[in-house]
């Protein structure tokens, strides 16, 4: 997979040559471009940003900077051999970025990454290179950043490790969560290691037991709790179809109860303070 990233701060990306990345890149999994925005500048100030049209606070970042920059990175991924790019627009009114996206763009071969500062890029843009290209707009969180450059590494780890090989174990990935088909989306559960007991906290018997199906069992329902804890709104969406006899006792032990359609529903008198 070839990423190109356009930024005013190329040092900012500098993790990206660190672990599972880092290590990609240096596997050749990973052929990783990153551009200074302000290469693609013409005046003595370097200015890569303007006054909003109709007033407002902020300024905007104009639209010859990143069109001459992002003419030149497509021009030459196309000529090292790269098809088929697609455009990522990190920006707090994009959809939200999910594993379900992560899966989606680790099957493209070619990411464009145009993160932003300041109140953001000319509309324009966009507009532009949706003419030529997918264009995904993510969110990676209902909050603002300075800039997009912490969403690329965000989305760039999450993407990078689901490539062929990069993970040195095949299977790692299939069990997260939020890993489609993982659980029915469920939170995955506590994780333990040696030693067997630390500060006086033991490892939870069932995992040195042996058993495979108690601990399949334990593991179901420690995410069942994990998630009804942290994100209820998870166990609300699900397809009651997903949940087998005992995920209904341990969640009606947590609290819940089954709509007239089979979706669960948290009980008033249950929910914590």
């Amino acid at each position: 997979m070839r990423l190109d990233v356009v930024t005013i701060f190329p040092e900012y990306l500098e993790p990206l040559n660190v672990s599972l990345v880092g290590k990609a890149r240096a596997r050749g999994q990973l052929d990783v471009r990153v551009h200074d925005l302000r290469h693609w500048t013409y005046d003595r100030h370097s200015t890569v940003d303007d006054t909003p049209y109709g007033g407002g606070p902020g300024m905007v970042m104009k639209t010859e900077p990143w069109g001459d920059a992002l003419d030149s990175a497509i021009a030459d991924g196309y000529e090292a051999g790269a098809r088929e790019p697609v455009l990522v627009v990190p920006t707090p009114s994009g959809r939200p970025f999910t594993q379900e996206v992560a899966v989606a763009l680790a099957r493209q071969p070619w990411l464009i990454f145009t993160p932003a500062r300041y109140e953001g890029i000319d509309r324009r843009v966009m507009d532009e290179y949706a003419t030529r290209m997918p264009v995904h707009e993510v969110s990676i969180g209902d909050y603002v950043l300075a800039g997009g450059e912490a969403a690329v590494l965000v989305i760039t780890e999450a993407v990078a490790r689901l490539l062929p090989g990069v993970l040195g174990n095949v299977e790692s990935h299939q069990d997260d969560s939020f890993a489609p088909g993982a659980m029915e989306n469920l939170l995955e559960g506590p994780v333990y290691t040696k030693p067997p007991t630390w500060r006086g906290h033991p490892v939870p018997d069932v995992l040195t037991s042996g058993h495979h199906g108690k601990i399949a069992r334990w593991r179901r329902d420690e995410a069942l709790r994990r998630t009804a804890r942290n994100r209820p709104d998870l166990i609300e969406r699900c397809d009651p179809v997903a949940f087998d006899r005992k995920d209904r006792e341990v969640l009606s032990i947590l609290g819940w109860a089954p709509e007239p359609d089979g979706r669960f529903w948290r009980r008033p008198r249950d929910v914590e303070e």
